[in-house]
């Protein structure tokens, strides 16, 4: 991939799909407190540790290497 290419595209993951991702997460964690009552506190931060680790698997490639130098 074109490294001008890699570098708009992780841009735009970073305008356009991380806020839709965070709305997400913070949708699911909203309907479990909804629907289950608000989790224990050792739970409600693993669902956040793992909510912000997992965005990053689909955007991986897209990533790798975009700040070195050219």
């Amino acid at each position: 991939m074109n490294k001008r290419i890699q570098k708009r595209l992780a841009i735009l993951v970073l305008l356009v799909a991380m806020p839709l991702y965070i709305a997400a997460a913070w949708w699911l964690l909203t309907w479990i407190d909804d629907r289950f009552g608000r989790p224990h506190i050792i739970v409600e931060l693993l669902i956040y540790i793992v909510a912000g680790i997992i965005w990053i698997v689909p955007f991986r490639r897209i990533f790798r290497g975009v700040g070195h130098g050219e």
